[in-house]
């Protein structure tokens, strides 16, 4: 490539900072609003390994993004865990001087086998999916395919080998949201930061109703009645939580409300595919191929043009267009192939 970095913004003036790359679209949990049993089956067609992205693929590609401003990668799934050797991944990443951060989303049952294999690779920190810590709650969020106890030891696991966890927890009105001040106060004695999810329309199969969200402003009361908190300025542009530290203390808990107070005009993130589609939204409905150009022996110049053009006419932004599209019309990409 001509130049070190390739200045530019999409449509609406962002700039390109975070890739997110699924490594695989298979996960060991059935988490409803991800990836619901009834769909995906036993019989449920998951990709074959030759149209995965080799890791050498995923290497050139993400040099490329980093021409365009990437300094963040984060490995995600599907449980990113299952992808033979991840660690290697990893370590290959780790030699990319532009990026500077490395992290990884999981559900962290695998934690406790690859904890330290992770963090000497190279792996900064990782974002723990957990949904609930009472145990019935816990298996109806999940399909009846996790143990709390699993993944609490994989939390952790990740905190004794100097890794820096965030726990995501993604709550549904009338299914887990009884879980706030439990999973809040578990995790302010832990010392980690706990992020609240509000429940997305990601994909079609997750039967998503607004009336199921339960909002960022709830949560925060919720909290608050027993555990003050004190509003954080923003880390870093594109940040998508709304931070707060717990009063008398330096643990600080979030809110990623998308469907409440949406920050699409702050996003910086493109997501690729384990087969390698990029998307520049969790909820687009398709992506732009990059396999078929990588396999048929598409130059560097040839890729960065392919990428520029789809970056700088980018213009999405479902989450504040949410409301008009109540009639389901916006067919999406399903969350497991796509990455969180």
């Amino acid at each position: 490539m001509e130049s070190d970095t390739i200045k530019g913004v999409d449509r609406l003036g962002r700039p390109l900072r975070d890739l997110r790359v699924s490594v695989t679209d298979r996960c060991n949990f059935r988490c409803r609003y991800c990836m619901p049993a009834e769909v995906f089956g036993p019989d449920y067609p998951f990709l074959p390994r030759d149209e995965l992205l080799t890791f050498e693929e995923i290497i050139r590609l993400v040099k490329l993004f980093t021409h365009f401003g990437v300094k963040k990668i984060r490995l995600t799934g599907g449980e990113p865990l299952l992808r033979r050797d991840l660690p290697t991944l990893i370590r290959m990443v780790s030699t990319i001087p532009e990026i500077d951060d490395i992290a990884l989303t999981t559900n962290g049952t695998l934690l406790p086998r690859f904890a330290q294999e992770l963090v000497e690779a190279g792996l900064d920190r990782v974002n723990v999916s957990l949904d609930a810590l009472h145990a019935d709650t816990f298996a109806r969020m999940s399909g009846g395919k996790g143990d709390v106890k699993q993944v609490l030891a994989g939390i952790d696991a990740a905190a004794a080998v100097g890794l820096r966890v965030k726990v995501n927890m993604v709550v549904q009105k009338g299914v887990n949201d009884g879980e706030i001040l439990p999973m809040a106060r578990y995790f302010k004695e832990k010392g980690h930061t706990l992020r609240f999810i509000e429940f997305m329309d990601v994909g079609n199969t997750n039967g998503w109703d607004l009336a199921q969200v339960v909002s960022k402003e709830e949560i925060l009361a919720r909290i608050g009645k027993e555990m003050p908190l004190i509003p954080l300025e923003p880390a870093y542009h594109g940040e998508v939580a709304n931070r707060y530290r717990y009063e008398g203390s330096q643990t600080q808990v979030g809110v990623i409300a998308s469907v409440s107070a949406p920050f699409c005009g702050s996003c910086t993130r493109a997501r690729l595919s384990a087969d390698g589609h990029l998307y520049t939204c969790l909820f687009a409905s398709q992506g732009t191929d990059l396999r078929t150009s990588l396999r048929n022996g598409a130059g560097d110049e040839q890729l960065a043009r392919l990428l520029g053009d789809v970056w700088l006419h980018r213009k999405d932004r479902y989450s504040q267009e949410r409301t008009q599209r109540a009639d389901g019309t916006h067919n999406k990409v399903e969350m497991s192939y796509i990455g969180g």
